[in-house]
């Protein structure tokens, strides 16, 4: 029975400790508990607002989103400050060692917060903006999403191809917003009718779907060649449908050269029109008369 009793008094004084600790502290935990749930809903609600009224002012979307994000984390760190203090912790501990273990994590993790760093500076800088066509460390693409540690491209084939955001910082980038520029030429001999070559490559160009008609498409005489010309043409497309309209255009300049009869100039053709050199036979030797 002593065991017994010695039992029951030490749950009694569990009992009475924890009715006591509820008494003195249940309505400031209670409190601090709601308080810390209604800010959080407080903060996030400004965070969008804000968000909101970024975007209604014609601010990129990317831009708009960062502030929103940074405005809500900036609260949030307040609002877990206050709530701590109302259960009576000291934060001054607390920033110490905060101090201390994000020293930490920053040598850890180098890698990662280089990318963010980076996404911070593409955010505040724009060299580019969701809906931009980017050439950037040899890939292209649309760009679909920026985020503090990876910008998302999304490619022709609809591929997703994710960028870190420190291997973009410090890179030639390539910005052609909303389309990407065709760029092609061919060698024709020189005796054809530029004129009418010029004149049919236009008017691909002008009625080919996809192609823009603001900046103009230009074709001309890009260069001269042994034996012949290079016919250049230039014009923009939607990045989306690059490859494809380039397909299309190509093979409806080759159907309007054959049409004229015209044929390109191959290695070839362009070689005969090369003088040809002995290199073997030297200045003095072409000079000396032959002997008999």
């Amino acid at each position: 029975m002593n065991d017994l009793d010695k039992n029951l008094e030490s749950v009694n004084r569990w009992v009475d400790l924890i009715l006591e600790f509820s008494v003195k502290y249940g309505f400031q935990i209670l409190g601090a508990l709601a308080f810390f749930a209604f800010g959080f809903m407080v903060a996030n609600w400004i965070g969008n607002r804000i968000s909101k009224i970024a975007l209604a002012k014609n601010i990129d979307l990317t831009l708009s989103q960062f502030i929103g994000s940074t405005t809500k984390l900036i609260l949030m760190i307040l609002l877990v400050i206050i709530t701590l203090g109302n259960f009576g912790i000291s934060i001054a501990p607390l920033i110490a060692l905060a101090g201390a273990v994000s020293l930490g994590i920053t040598l850890a993790l180098q890698g990662p917060i280089s990318n963010f760093g980076a996404g911070i500076s593409i955010i505040l800088t724009r060299p580019f903006v969701v809906g931009n066509v980017i050439t950037v460390l040899g890939v292209n693409g649309v760009v679909e999403k920026i985020t503090l540690g990876i910008t998302f491209l999304t490619g022709e084939d609809g591929e997703q191809i994710a960028i870190p955001n420190k291997e973009i910082v410090g890179q030639v980038i390539v910005n052609s917003h909303e389309t990407r520029i065709l760029e092609s030429g061919f060698c024709v001999p020189a005796d054809v009718d530029t004129e009418k070559l010029i004149s049919a490559i236009e008017s691909i160009l002008n009625t080919t779907d996809g192609i823009t008609k603001e900046p103009t498409p230009q074709v001309g005489i890009h260069d001269f060649t042994y034996g012949g010309l290079v016919i250049g043409f230039r014009a923009w497309v939607p990045g989306s449908s690059y490859f494809q309209i380039r397909y299309d255009v190509n093979k409806q300049i080759l159907a309007a050269m054959q049409k004229m009869d015209i044929k390109l100039l191959t290695p070839s053709v362009s070689a005969l029109a090369l003088p040809t050199h002995n290199t073997s036979t030297s200045s003095a030797d072409i000079a000396r008369p032959q002997s008999t």
